[in-house]
């Protein structure tokens, strides 16, 4: 089987590579501004913003299979760059959908700021209402998705990716290791809710998705946890004073894009696939092991 992975050089799309090179697939990666790994995929340059770009990757692959993880992920970025964020977010996947719609099966990386946050724990068949713009814009991609591979398409839901890659931004679960492991505060919302999802495991679980073949929507994430719980979670798993977590409200930083209070996603559908994702203790000491082989050799 031939796999496409869009974003292979971003946090999700590393481990994504790395997880169907380790089962024998033909992988082919694309990249854009980064520089590709050191994985022995196949990687094409491609830029969302750009249809000849994309046309291009399609007439040279052809895979059987996508997984579009490659998106504009800042959230204060898409507020203030609404253009840029409909172009690669909406256009760049309708552009996608439309050029690879002879494929077998394609898989979209979605989000769970598509939800207002009001309640938290939200289902699949759950209304979204999205209070930023980079929730509206990946809303957008999956109405795109949607319109042309219903058949053939999973929507995947996802929240508050975390774990180290390369190549990968920074998230918060990388910014509070390094500070942990250097002993200085952490700052964390107490009043703010997600289901904070590890990166390697997701993309062992995604490997395993696209063997079965579901459709629709499936959200595929961590436990509900605030991010102050997250942290304190972390700082035990370092063997660090619990008390360098510092409780913080989400209302004490004003940012550019509002955020949901409580986005947090209900997995029942994804446990009765058999994909539930291994418990965030598991998953912090592996991102931990994975840091350490990575930045000390």
């Amino acid at each position: 089987m031939k796999v496409l992975v869009t974003g292979g050089t971003g946090l999700l799309g590393y481990w994504l590579v790395d997880a169907f090179l380790s089962k024998g697939f033909e992988v082919y990666a694309t990249f854009n501004e980064k520089n590709p790994p050191g994985l022995e995929a196949r990687w094409v340059r491609m830029n969302l913003e750009d249809p000849g770009s994309i046309a291009g990757v399609a007439r040279e692959v052809k895979p059987d299979i996508l997984i579009h993880s490659a998106a504009y992920t800042d959230v204060d970025g898409c507020e203030l760059n609404k253009a840029k964020a409909y172009r690669v977010n909406y256009l760049g996947t309708e552009l996608l959908v439309k050029a690879f719609r002879d494929l077998e099966y394609f898989v979209y990386i979605s989000t769970d700021y598509v939800f207002d946050g009001e309640r938290g724990l939200y289902k699949e068949e759950d209304l979204p209402a999205p209070v930023n713009y980079y929730g509206l814009s990946k809303l957008l991609g999956e109405t795109a998705v949607r319109a042309v591979l219903s058949e053939r398409s999973i929507i995947v839901r996802v929240s508050g990716l975390y774990g180290y890659s390369p190549t990968g931004k920074k998230n918060f679960g990388i910014i509070a290791l390094e500070k942990l492991l250097r002993r200085e505060p952490v700052e964390a919302f107490v009043d703010q809710w997600l289901s904070p999802t590890y990166i390697r495991f997701l993309a062992g679980a995604l490997v395993k998705l696209t063997e079965l073949k579901p459709t629709g929507i499936l959200h595929l994430a961590g436990e509900r946890l605030s991010r102050y719980e997250f942290a304190v979670s972390l700082a035990s798993v370092l063997g660090v004073e619990e008390e360098l977590v510092k409780p913080r409200p989400l209302d004490s930083i004003k940012f550019p894009a509002r955020r949901p209070r409580d986005s947090s996603l209900d997995v029942s559908k994804a446990r009765d696939l058999g994909l539930t994702l291994p418990p965030v203790l598991d998953s912090l000491k592996d991102m931990v092991s994975i840091y350490k082989k990575f930045t000390e050799g």
